[in-house]
């Protein structure tokens, strides 16, 4: 198989558990950008939250943010990125999801995300400043009901809780809102765009760009977010750290994340 481009996925699969990039799995990474192939982060993270792993591996391709509702080309400048593709929530929408959280989850912790903004309506609770903490990205606290109606568009929403909660509200979202995406990241997030922003479609976009087929494409995850990337690549790799169901929609499974598993598959498929 002849890859001609690599869309690996984040915390989980670029990152080990320690939220590190290993010494292996850099060099990995710049050897094959450096042969022309692209590789590209592909994550539910903002586009700062990327942008700086981005600069510690020394590369300049471009970033697919909040699962593919955001894409942006890093290659010209750091600053005004130019957009390549946005997918926001209807307000409707928005406020509904809202609503639910707080009428009948009051312990989960809801986030919104716009363009390289995170808005929360409490910095200090323990699930923002742990997320503050894995991401190094800095939240705002305001009233989220209010930039919802100032119109300048949400891409994702995050709610952060135990795992019992989450399931709970996974279902009843699920039940009263089909126009929208919602996915488990972990077992404590949930995760949500719109139905139009999706992994998959964003590797789309970018192979037209590229000129290259689905087939010439190798596409690395770990979790439940990125089994529609797995199935959509001629080249799927699950970490050997992911569930079960998402190792059985990958054509292939490498080592865990703290095994260099990123690195290995790379060296195997891509610069062998």
């Amino acid at each position: 198989m002849n890859i001609k481009a690599v869309f690996s996925d984040i915390d989980g699969t670029l990152l080990n558990s320690k939220h590190q990039i290993t010494l292996g799995t850099k060099q990995a990474v710049q050897k094959i950008t450096n042969a022309g192939i692209p590789f590209v982060l592909v994550s539910a993270r903002m586009p700062s939250g990327i942008l700086n792993l981005q600069k510690r591996i020394g590369i300049r391709s471009p970033i697919v943010c909040f699962s593919g509702a955001l894409v942006l080309d890093t290659s010209e400048s750091e600053d005004n990125l130019p957009v390549i593709h946005s997918a926001v929530f209807p307000n409707e929408t928005a406020r509904r999801i809202i609503s639910t959280v707080k009428e009948e989850f009051p312990n989960i912790s809801i986030s919104l995300y716009s363009y390289d903004r995170w808005m929360v309506s409490d910095i200090q609770n323990d699930w923002v400043v742990q997320e503050k903490e894995i991401t190094n990205a800095n939240p705002v606290q305001m009233d989220l009901s209010s930039y919802i109606e100032s119109g300048s568009g949400i891409h994702k929403v995050l709610c952060m809780g135990e795992p019992q909660d989450i399931d709970r509200l996974k279902e009843s979202l699920q039940h009263e809102m089909t126009d929208i995406s919602i996915y488990k990241s972990k077992d404590t997030y949930l995760e949500m765009m719109v139905k139009t922003a999706s992994k998959s479609h964003a590797v789309q976009i970018l192979i037209d760009r590229l000129d290259i087929s689905r087939e010439e494409v190798m596409a690395v995850g770990d979790h439940f977010n990125d089994v529609d990337m797995l199935s959509f690549a001629g080249l799927g790799v699950a970490m050997g750290n992911a569930p079960e169901e998402v190792k059985r929609n990958a054509d292939q499974v490498t080592l865990s994340n703290d095994e260099d598993g990123l690195k290995h598959c790379l060296e195997k498929y891509v610069i062998s």
